[in-house]
């Protein structure tokens, strides 16, 4: 039987969107896939604030943050790491043989736009990558504020994964200034995976152009095609049906900012349930709105609770890496409502007779 995903990505789909997928295929180079195309643009481009080009990549996540540091480190790239899938960008960064320095935290540790700041003084550096909300602790770091700070040094390119925020929390990628923001549709937006989008500036088409490296993750072939509501290669259609339905229901029916707040109204009660009961890993000031790293302060089994939840036909997470069963995180995003995370941890506190 099918359990039910409040786990930090993927997510709990609904049936509209898994109906949407069983839409029959079209033809790629047709005149109907330059209109769904279209759609999805325009609806994306709402979601982010931007008037900028928003790539469609079949591919996870992390070919998106590969095709970001390909097309636009050109002198060397300073990746801030306070998790592992900051780190997993370093890495990215290191294994296509770009330079690149790591400025290292501890997990539970925000970066601040001070340390970003310093860094850049440096002027060793043309490119930044930043994860806005890491999964692996639940850490939001602070991107408008980051932001900010780059603008200070036109030529440095802002690389942000937003992978677990787009959709769940606001990314003003024009106002903010943000070269390329990445991230998949299998958590915030509530799709089955296959699908990476990717919002691009100009800066970063011009990098991009001048460097011209990759042929898959190539940001200048990739545009070429965009320009004519095109892919330039074949695309996993079925996900794009999908994703449109999806975006038609964050723009015109619950409401862009309202899915924003209703993400808001669920991290508060999770963290204030975690902090009742636990306590939450990272810095405080600095807690996701789409999901919740709970420190394991009890000392229960995680894995325990997991068994019995998944008796319950529900799953959530344990830590990840070495974090594992000192914290377990709870994802609070996509299509859940208020009354699904009230139904959840009474279920946990039942379980752990709190």
């Amino acid at each position: 039987m099918h359990q039910k995903l409040f786990t930090p990505g993927p997510t709990e789909v609904r049936e509209e969107a898994l109906q949407a997928m069983s839409t029959p295929q079209i033809h790629h180079r047709s005149k109907e896939f330059g209109e769904l195309y279209a759609s999805i643009q325009s609806k994306l481009q709402q979601l982010l604030y931007t008037d900028n080009p928003v790539l469609l990549l079949t591919s996870s996540s992390t070919g998106a943050m590969e095709s970001a540091v390909i097309n636009g480190v050109e002198k060397k790239c300073l990746n801030l790491v306070n998790g592992a899938f900051s780190n997993r960008w370093h890495q990215i960064t290191k294994k296509n043989g770009l330079p690149c320095d790591a400025f290292t935290l501890d997990w539970g540790t925000a970066v601040k736009p001070d340390m970003v700041a310093e860094q850049l003084d440096t002027g060793e550096y043309d490119a930044v990558t930043l994860v806005y909300n890491e999964t692996s602790t639940g850490m939001m770091n602070p991107l408008e504020e980051i932001a900010e700070v780059v603008k200070d040094y036109p030529d440095v390119l802002l690389l942000v994964d937003a992978v677990s925020a787009m959709s769940g929390a606001k990314i003003a990628v024009d106002r903010l200034g943000i070269d390329m923001v990445v991230a998949g549709v299998q958590k915030c937006f509530a799709l089955p995976s296959g699908i990476a989008v990717a919002a691009v500036s100009d800066d970063m088409l011009q990098r991009a152009d001048k460097l011209d490296r990759g042929y898959y993750f190539n940001i200048p072939l990739m545009y070429k095609y965009h320009q004519r509501n095109q892919t330039r290669v074949t695309p996993a259609i079925s996900q794009m049906f999908a994703l449109d339905v999806q975006l038609d229901d964050i723009v015109n029916g619950e409401g862009i900012e309202q899915r924003f707040q209703r993400h808001q109204r669920m991290a508060d009660i999770t963290q204030r349930w975690a902090q009742k009961y636990f306590d939450i890993y990272p810095e405080k000031g600095y807690w996701s709105t789409t999901l919740t790293c709970v420190e394991n302060t009890r000392d229960i089994s995680v894995a325990s609770l997991s068994e019995e939840l998944a008796r319950h036909h529900i799953r959530i997470s344990n830590g990840y890496g070495d974090l594992k069963e000192k914290t377990f995180r709870i994802g609070h995003m996509g299509d859940w409502q208020v009354q699904d995370i009230y139904g959840l941890l009474e279920l946990i506190e039942h379980i752990l007779d709190l």
